[in-house]
């Protein structure tokens, strides 16, 4: 069978929002993880800005993460994540222009020499003022929607540039909001690291809420150009071919 390929990269917010959609749509997709510093040809020849995540679905390229998070949930979305307020596309489109701007300046001072940190991670602060004001569990009740999945990933990247200071912050609703997420099943699932570390056949056990995403995973190793490729389906037990850069 053939499946869809995610190009992605672990640590990546846009593309965690993307795997976050697909697992919990519980389509399959073929994912295969890119080394940033050796960017495989195959994924350079899909993917017009050379950027993940990026979905291959036959010929289509979907090469925004927010366009793959519409395509997975349009398919099947069993949590009702799309079923929220359209204020929640207000807020996401805040997280991504003047949030994900400022936050950029706050993680890569170097990279923006014109503003200092501390006056971008001010600005971000509004943003999370903002959310800190509108949670209540979650951004629209107890139930997390699109929103949430879309914004939490540049949330943990902004708490993580510093992480003592953003911990000593008044923002008692969004610091649980947060934490949540990041102990949640789901959550270590997406982040899973394939790393087989040596042998042919490696066994890797994790578990996750949503069913049972992966179980027991076996683990083929061989080499290959580039990347790590992972078959998976996020919703049950699965055989998957990593394949590594060696």
């Amino acid at each position: 069978m053939t499946y869809p390929i995610l190009y992605s990269f672990r640590r990546c917010p846009y593309a965690m929002r993307a795997r976050l959609a697909i697992a919990s749509s519980g389509i399959q997709v073929e994912l295969r993880e890119i080394v940033l510093r050796d960017k495989a040809p195959e994924f350079l020849e899909t993917s017009p800005t050379a950027t993940v995540p990026c979905l291959k679905v036959g010929e289509r390229i979907v090469d925004e993460s927010l366009h793959i998070m519409a395509w997975a949930l349009g398919q099947n979305d069993p949590e009702n994540l799309m079923q929220m307020p359209t204020e929640g596309y207000t807020l996401m489109s805040t997280c991504d222009g003047a949030f994900k701007h400022s936050l950029d300046r706050y993680k890569y001072p170097n990279r923006y020499p014109e503003i200092g940190p501390i006056e971008n991670r001010d600005a971000g602060s509004s943003f999370i003022h903002e959310l800190e004001q509108r949670l209540d569990g979650n951004l629209f009740g107890p139930d997390p929607k699109l929103a949430d999945f879309a914004i939490l990933p540049f949330i943990r990247q902004f708490a993580h540039v510093d992480l003592d200071w953003f911990s000593a912050q008044p923002w008692e609703k969004t610091k649980i909001w947060l934490q949540n997420f990041k102990d949640s099943a789901r959550f270590v699932a997406i982040m899973a690291s394939w790393n087989p570390g040596g042998g042919s056949t490696t066994r890797v056990d994790h578990t996750a809420h949503w069913g049972t995403w992966v179980d027991a995973v076996q683990v083929e190793q061989r080499d290959w150009i580039g990347e790590t490729n992972n078959i998976c389906s996020l919703t049950r037990v699965h055989r998957v071919r990593v394949i590594e850069k060696r």
